[in-house]
């Protein structure tokens, strides 16, 4: 499918600010860049600089007052989703080197700390059927609500209240997955279907053929997804990431099927 983005940041900085932006959408083998562009308003120059893992890029600006960002591109999704129940593991002594890291906890997914539930929970599972069963789980036992969390929440603490935004479910989600031994990494996308339209995040767990996409919100189908960046947990994600103070004045994104 061919898909139109646009996101809109309008931000007012009482002072003088380093702002890192992670915005632009990533050109990836299943999400094909036919255009894209990015203008920034009130700011000085712009630096470029790759994304986690190269994916993605992110840009370093400085600004003062009024500061607008306004993206679009226009990708082509073709990304076969196959069920994930039907694969296997990858043994560990195979993982590449840059997936190693998502094997451990992080600032956000104490993952170290969830060893015993998932060994109770999803112990019976082995592969691809361990992930969607803890999908399901995340799923089924968090209630989505809007402004239930914070920049301080983590999977633990959303595993305690049961409840959360987006982030959230692939906090628990990253956590429960690497409790497991399977690596996982949290991920930011563009989201077509997504009500109401917004930044999201979700999931990639590595199995035998490689990375695979996992939403357990199930807000938005996997299919329409255009992955922005990956990291470690929300922290290496950020859309925006602001030294300083800032207000926000107006900010929306929209993604439209156009084929």
């Amino acid at each position: 499918m061919r898909l139109s983005i646009e996101a809109v940041l309008d931000y007012q900085m009482a002072e003088p600010v380093d702002v890192l932006l992670t915005i632009e959408a990533a050109p990836l083998p299943d999400q094909i860049l036919i255009s894209d562009s990015l203008t920034i308003d009130g700011s000085g120059p712009l630096r470029p600089v790759p994304g986690e893992e190269s994916i993605g890029r992110r840009t370093w600006m400085h600004a003062h007052g009024s500061w607008r960002a306004t993206y679009k591109g226009v990708f082509d999704v073709t990304r076969d989703v196959p069920d994930l129940s039907t694969l296997k593991l990858a043994h560990r002594h195979d993982l590449p080197a840059l997936v190693i890291p998502y094997l451990w906890p992080s600032r956000y997914c104490e993952s170290d700390q969830f060893n015993d539930f998932v060994e109770d929970e999803f112990g019976r599972y082995s592969g691809g059927a361990k992930v969607q069963a803890i999908a399901d789980w995340v799923h089924d036992h968090l209630k989505y609500i809007a402004g239930s969390s914070d920049a301080t929440t983590t999977a633990k603490d959303t595993f305690v209240t049961r409840h959360g935004v987006c982030r959230d479910y692939a906090h628990l989600m990253t956590t429960l997955t690497r409790a497991a031994g399977i690596p996982a990494r949290v991920v930011s996308a563009y989201a077509w279907q997504l009500d109401p339209p917004d930044f999201h995040a979700v999931v990639e767990v590595w199995l035998e053929n490689g990375w695979q996409l996992v939403d357990a919100t199930r807000l938005a189908p996997v299919e329409g997804l255009v992955r922005m960046a990956v990291g470690r947990d929300a922290l290496d994600i950020a859309f925006m990431t602001v030294f300083g103070a800032c207000q926000l004045v107006e900010q929306r994104v929209s993604v439209e099927r156009i084929d």
